[in-house]
């Protein structure tokens, strides 16, 4: 490999703010919400998590690339951030089991890719002034115009994005022989949830994010599952009402992420953007039933309100966050049904929460056996 062809580009956040680097390969301009994620490993499962679908991604690894990529990582069948933003862009990769390298992953997408970013000072400056808005560009002609660019680009805010990142078609996934069928509403859903499902002896049919409860147990499934995914829960009325229906008929139901922010939004529970967000694979949390920690993977800008979920009387919050109090995880008192804001089937991150999984298994034994 030669070495790589860097062009100077800019940083513009919507404050106003420029901080400086190089482009990396073709260069381009790119716009977003611009965020920072914690983890020292786990680049490319990052990169293709639906979750990140329309952010800017700043790493705080130093080197990102340096151990290549895997067709077993991905998360997704894309890339889904919409630009990156590294200190050290590595071209040479050492790993065993690597089949490739992360330009090549990235240049499929035509990816924006910014390198030799003071990115410490960058994360400095989004923790303590907020994510927000930026556009990332090697051209750097006209600032006023990258300025008004950056104006035209949506707030995170009220956007739907679950619709960008969901499959069209519903689809299968695990051993069609299987005891136990759970059907999947996909807001996002990454590919380790079906994962961890099916080795658990799931048989699993992913249905659209906009799809009814009707259509969903027309596949007779034993549970329900809200997936993972991008941008802000209260725009998604039809997955809010479909979470309702699934409650009102008593089934079994367990959220992650964004499914668990719309089974509260489907409870009275309000959201609420976050001023930075939880973006990492080392953020704990209390489980209060059992009293003890876990190291969890966590990616979201959104949470659900603690006030809100403390004067409901139908849920109970069985988790929080150990470094700002967020609820981490709720339960409803007479239903079926918990959710967490966390990650258990990591990819990346620790596998501290992947009980969660044999959880929601358990609850599902649990009512066939009230309702046979």
């Amino acid at each position: 490999m030669g070495y790589l062809e860097k062009k100077d580009a800019i940083i513009l956040l919507e404050d106003g703010t420029i901080f400086h680097g190089k482009a990396v390969g073709k260069g381009g301009t790119a716009t977003g919400e611009i965020c920072f994620n914690t983890g020292t490993t786990g680049y490319q499962e990052v990169f293709t998590d639906p979750s990140y679908f329309g952010q800017l991604m700043v790493t705080t690894n130093a080197h990102i690339g340096n151990y290549g990529v895997s067709s077993g990582d991905e998360e997704s069948d894309s890339i889904k951030i919409a630009g990156l933003v590294c200190k050290n862009f590595s071209e040479v990769f050492s790993r065993e089991n690597a089949d490739g390298d992360l330009l090549s992953l990235l240049e499929k997408k035509n990816l924006v890719i910014l390198s030799d970013v003071d990115t410490r000072a960058l994360v400095s400056y989004i923790r303590d002034n907020g994510a927000q808005n930026a556009i990332l560009s090697s051209e750097l002609d006209d600032l006023e115009e990258l300025k008004m660019q950056l104006s035209r680009v949506p707030s995170m805010n009220g956007l739907e994005l679950a619709s960008k990142v969901s499959c069209k078609e519903p689809y299968y996934f695990g051993d069609e022989n299987s005891p136990i069928k759970i059907s999947v509403l996909d807001l996002g859903v990454k590919k380790n949830i079906l994962r961890n499902l099916a080795l658990r002896g799931v048989y699993i049919k992913v249905f659209p994010y906009d799809t009814s409860f009707e259509m969903m147990s027309s596949f007779s499934p034993d549970g329900y599952l809200l997936s993972n995914g991008p941008g802000d829960p209260e725009p998604l009325a039809d997955a809010i009402q479909t979470a309702k229906d699934i409650l009102t008929a008593d089934k079994p139901l367990f959220g992650i992420c964004l499914g668990h922010q719309v089974i509260a939004l489907a409870n009275g529970i309000s959201t609420y953007k976050m001023h930075n967000g939880h973006r990492g694979i080392n953020h704990p949390i209390l489980n209060l039933e059992t009293g003890k920690g876990e190291i969890t993977s966590q990616n979201h800008g959104f949470a659900i309100s603690r006030e809100d979920t403390e004067k409901n009387t139908n849920v109970k919050i069985t988790h929080y966050h150990l470094n700002d109090n967020t609820v981490a995880g709720i339960k409803h008192v007479s239903k079926p049904c918990f959710s967490v804001q966390y990650h258990p089937e990591a990819g990346p991150g620790p596998n501290d929460a992947t009980y969660l999984f044999d959880q929601f298994i358990n609850l599902i034994h649990t009512t066939k056996k009230v309702t046979t």
